[in-house]
């Protein structure tokens, strides 16, 4: 039996609307893989999801992606997964990717390691598609790489990592609220101003000169989003007030996680997310009582990982 943890992530990071991400320390999901008798992948089981996920391994992410390693392998080996979720469903922090990228991790392994990184990560991408309809690299890739990834393009994918600035932490707060990923995009519409999408190009490429500068006062200039944040923060109650009070906290920056409910703050230190992140969940409480859980995390380097079995 092996074992893979992959971390949350955290996409679009303000200015990067599809095509930036990072990826935490922690929390995250657990697979383990093992032989099977039969060929092709069954799901023994799954925990922590309240039961809202199929196990109908051709639209499960994780049992998805490990199929299409398999066919790319073209092999008839027989796989048997138990998914372990960490991470909320309907979060905006990675949950459908993470498992995903777990699992061809553990799966490559227990095959022998035969495929590549960049042979994962589009069996990872193939098993989102088939489990939630769309393709999308800023979730998987970090969550695979570890670290802030850039997508340039999604096919084939091509990624570029990012440095990650020494001491650079997060906090992120999910509301326990479902915001539904197509819901949520339909908000966008089909067309950007040019002026907005001018500021925004200038917001990406300031961003990504101060990760490779660490220049803390360039990264909070260029956590700014004026195309899809406006747009989809209604779907958080008291969102705009919960920003301000990471901003008064210390956070360098301050926006949705992915299409959300979950937002994330940005620090320049673990103590600063620590404070941002009690400040931001203190001012949801104000605005509503779904209630809502804070992770405390450094940006994870590591990525998908080999862990012990439990």
């Amino acid at each position: 039996m092996i074992a893979a943890y992959a971390p949350a992530t955290v996409s679009n990071v303000a200015c990067g609307f599809d095509v930036l991400g990072f990826a935490l320390d922690e929390p995250g999901d657990v697979v383990l893989v093992e032989p099977a008798c039969e060929p092709g992948v069954r799901i023994a089981g799954i925990t922590g999801d309240q039961g809202r996920l199929t196990r109908d391994p051709r639209r499960n992410t994780a049992s998805a992606a490990v199929a299409a390693l398999l066919d790319h392998l073209q092999t008839r080996t027989g796989v048997s997964l138990t998914l372990h979720k960490g991470l909320p469903l309907e979060s905006g922090i990675g949950s459908s990717g993470a498992s995903a990228v777990a699992a061809v991790v553990a799966a490559n392994e227990l095959l022998g390691r035969p495929a590549g990184a960049d042979v994962l990560l589009a069996c990872a991408m193939a098993g989102e598609e088939a489990g939630c309809g769309a393709a999308h690299p800023d979730n998987v890739a970090p969550a695979l790489h570890g670290g802030f990834v850039l997508a340039r393009q999604i096919a084939p994918p091509d990624v570029v990592r990012l440095p990650v600035p020494d001491g650079l932490a997060c906090a992120l707060l999910h509301p326990h609220l479902s915001v539904n990923t197509g819901m949520a995009r339909a908000l966008l519409g089909e067309t950007v101003p040019l002026r907005d999408a001018v500021r925004q190009w200038g917001n990406l490429g300031a961003l990504v000169a101060a990760l490779f500068t660490s220049d803390r006062a360039l990264l909070a200039r260029s956590l700014e989003d004026v195309i899809v944040e406006p747009r989809r923060a209604p779907l958080v109650p008291g969102f705009f007030a919960v920003k301000a009070a990471a901003l008064a906290a210390g956070a360098l920056g301050c926006s949705l996680s992915g299409s959300g409910p979950s937002m994330f703050a940005l620090t320049s230190t673990l103590d600063d997310a620590r404070a941002a992140g009690e400040a931001m969940q203190r001012r949801f409480a104000e605005h509503s009582d779904a209630g809502a859980d804070l992770y405390v995390s450094l940006v994870g380097r590591a990525g998908a990982r080999l862990v012990t079995a439990a």
